[in-house]
Parts: structure tokens; sequence; C-alpha cells
């Protein structure tokens, strides 16, 4: 009896060890993982520094950007009301009281620039948020998963992809209730399938990587390897295609805006702006230029640092 027991503590013991052992390999594999990202996250940005460096147009959008976005951020402090009517000045041109003169109803035009572009700049990133979070949850299960599942939500992704969706955008807006949620909502929609194709195609080339391979035999969950070991390594081509659909957003809003179905008035965009100053066109054609310079250097600016990021992020061959 003695001898069993000592037997069975010996064995206990030695199981103990083991799970010690695969503790400290799991310790060992992560923080050198760590260590490998934090070294890459150094040279990534070194890589999008030189890049930058190297295209002066893309340097000047990025700064564009910046003035662009804290310019948007203090329109409160804009001494004119931009929903306040005031019809004895209407229609008045460029002065040093009014930047950019006042529209049809007597407000100044530059605030209301200001407040148009905080929408649609917000529109740009909530739709983004939610279009990369969707993407990237659905293409990464995916990918990761393989088999039937795989087969079954790609197919789903690809009618997604086929869907004439400025179309369906126009008809959802009919029938939903106009606003900035249902916009969001119905722009995220349609936007999501491109970014879900790129990271199930990452995900399925990083999960036969030697370092993924040995998590799972070293016993990691699923959810752990997606967590620790995917997910940060595809982060490249994932800020890639959100920058994009910033872009692509903005110019979506300000299209669905302009034909009556986004941003509702008293409210403003840059696209319903334009739609008011079609009025107006021939008379005060500075009404339409204004928000219109706005859109396109925003959806420049960020379009080009999207083809920066790409350049920086893609793989490099050593030589």
């Amino acid at each position: 009896m003695l001898l069993w027991t000592q037997e069975l503590s010996g064995e206990v013991h030695q199981v103990e060890n083991n799970m010690t052992i695969t503790n400290d390999s799991f310790a060992k594999l992560e923080k050198k993982k760590a260590m490998e990202v934090s070294v890459e996250t150094q040279s990534v940005w070194k890589d999008i520094w030189k890049e930058l460096r190297k295209n002066k147009v893309a340097m000047i959008s990025l700064i564009l950007l910046i003035i662009l976005i804290i310019a948007v951020l203090l329109a409160p402090l804009s001494p004119y009301d931009p929903y306040k009517l005031d019809v004895s000045q209407k229609l008045q041109g460029i002065s040093s009281r009014h930047w950019f003169g006042t529209d049809e109803y007597g407000r100044d035009y530059f605030t209301r620039t200001l407040y148009g572009g905080r929408v649609s700049l917000l529109v740009g990133f909530m739709s983004m948020l939610m279009t990369v979070v969707i993407g990237t949850s659905l293409g990464v299960f995916s990918g990761y998963v393989g088999g039937k599942i795989d087969m079954l939500l790609m197919s789903f992704t690809d009618i997604f992809l086929a869907l004439p969706s400025m179309l369906l955008m126009v008809i959802l807006n009919t029938f939903l209730k106009p606003g900035l949620p249902t916009l969001i909502v119905v722009l995220s929609l349609f936007s999501w399938a491109s970014v879900a194709r790129i990271t199930r195609a990452e995900t399925m080339s990083l999960k036969e990587r030697d370092f993924v391979v040995a998590t799972q035999n070293l016993g990691a969950s699923n959810f752990r390897v997606i967590v620790k070991h995917i997910i940060p390594n595809i982060l490249g081509p994932v800020i890639v295609a959100a920058s994009l659909s910033v872009a692509n957003a903005i110019l979506m809003e300000s299209s669905l805006s302009f034909l009556g179905l986004g941003i509702q008035i008293p409210r403003a965009s840059w696209g319903s702006m334009l739609q008011g100053a079609q009025a107006h066109i021939l008379d005060y054609p500075m009404l339409a230029v204004f928000p219109g310079v706005m859109i396109l250097i925003t959806v420049l600016s960020f379009n080009l640092l999207g083809d920066i990021l790409r350049n920086a992020l893609e793989p490099k061959i050593v030589e």
C-alpha cells in the first residue's frame, strides 16, 4: 500500500512538472513573440515615415488632413450659430466677417462647412470602425476554421460583393428613417465584404506558420491563438483597408446626402451643402466650391495615405 502511494505521488509530481514545463514554454514563446512584435512595430513606423518623406504630395495631404480635423473639432469656437437664420445677410460674398460668405438663409458658410465636416468625418470614421470589426471578425473566423463553414461564409460574402451597393443604399435609405445612425449602418452593411476577403486570405496564410502551429501544439485554445497571434499579424492590411474605407464612406455619404437621402436639414454635411448649393450654382458658384473642395481634399488625402501605408506595410524582399 505504501509503495502504491509513493508511485501515485510520483506520477502526480511528474504531471505537475509537465504542466510547469508547458506553462514555461507558453511564457517563453509569448515573450519571444512580444519582443518580435515590438521590433516589428518600430520598423513599421520607420517604413511609414520613410515613405512619407519620399512622397511630398502624401506629406502635404497628411498635413492638410490634420489641419482639417483640428478645424472641425474646434468648430464650436466659431462666433456664429450654424443653424440661426438671418435673411438680411443672405448670399453675401467673401469678407473679413464671413470667410466663405453666407448661404441663402444668411448663415455663416465657413461655420456651416466646419460643422458639415464634423458630420462627414464622423460618418466616415464610424462606418470604418463597423466595417473593420465586421469584416475582420468574419474573415478571421472563416479563414481559421476553414472547411464547409469557410465556403458558406465566403459565398455569403461574394453575394455582398456582387450587389449594386449604391442602388441598394438608395433603396434602404428610402424605406428607413433618414438620419446619421441609419446612414452609418447602411454604409457599413455594404463595405465589410472586401475587408473580410483580405483578412481571410491573411489568416489562411498565418495559420500554417511555425509559431502558430507551435502554439497550437502546446495546447493553446483557438481563441487564444486568434487573439494573440493571428489578429496582431494582420493589422497591416487591415489598417490599409481602414484608411481607404474612410475615404469611400465620406464619398458615399456625400453622394447620398446630395440626393437628399443622407443627413437631413437643419443639420449640415458636405453632401447636403452641395445639394443646397445647386439652386444657386449659376449665381453663387462658391456655395458649391467650398464643400466640394473639402470633400476632394479629404478623400484624396485618405487615398494617398492608404497608398503610403500599403507600400510601407507590404512584405519586403531582403537581398
